[in-house]
Formats: C-alpha cells, sequence, structure tokens
C-alpha cells in the first residue's frame, strides 16, 4: 500500500479573510513567512521524506500500474504484465475504443477511462 501524506496548501486557505487563496501548493519564499521556516501549526510542506518506495510509487489506490495504450499491439503487451491497469488515450476513436476496452475484458484487464 501507498503512504499517505498530509495535503500540502498555502498558509491561510480556508481563512475567513482568504476567499481568493486557492487548495494548490506553491513554495513559501517570503523572509517573514512562518510556513517556510518550518514552525509547527502551519501546515505540511513537501520534503523527500514523503516519497514512497520504488516498487509503490507511480500506481494507483488498488494496487495495479496504469499503462497508456494507443493500439492492440500495445494492449496485448499490457496482458502480458502483472497487476497493470489500462488508460485508453484520449484522442482514440469511439469505435476503437469500445474494441480494446472487449479485447481488455476477455483478458481479464481493468480499464480506468472506460466509455459508456
Amino acid at each position: 500500500m501507498k503512504r499517505k501524506h498530509p495535503r500540502f496548501i498555502v498558509p491561510n486557505y480556508g481563512s475567513k479573510n482568504r476567499k481568493g487563496v486557492k487548495p494548490r501548493w506553491r513554495h513559501q519564499r517570503g523572509i517573514d513567512n512562518k510556513k517556510r521556516v518550518m514552525r509547527s501549526g502551519y501546515g505540511a510542506i513537501p520534503r523527500i521524506g514523503y516519497k514512497n518506495s520504488a516498487a509503490e510509487r507511480h500506481r494507483i489506490h488498488d494496487g495495479t500500474l496504469p499503462v497508456l495504450v494507443h493500439n492492440s499491439a500495445e494492449l496485448m503487451d499490457a496482458a502480458g504484465i502483472k497487476n497493470t491497469s489500462v488508460i485508453l488515450h484520449h484522442a482514440l476513436s469511439r469505435r476503437k475504443r469500445i474494441m480494446l476496452q472487449d479485447m481488455a475484458e476477455r483478458h481479464g484487464l481493468r480499464v480506468l477511462n472506460r466509455v459508456s
């Protein structure tokens, strides 16, 4: 299982008087910034210690490794690898998507962006 880490947000996100502060991360650069100097109570900042092990990196929640597929040959290559799931490329036509979904289903692969 991948380890979880806290949400990395900018300071003052969620306070009353800062409606325009978005919940995204930006590195703090101010000379008096408490988060930059890592004072307690100001939230976590991204550090190397939150990194997952090499075996678990780039995996999704269920533990499978996603593989981007453009055609049936790449789908057959993905079928030969254990613990993989398939992401169909965004530029595929609807007809080819349905065909590749059927092939993936026959080979026991999970398609992450299925067409309904």
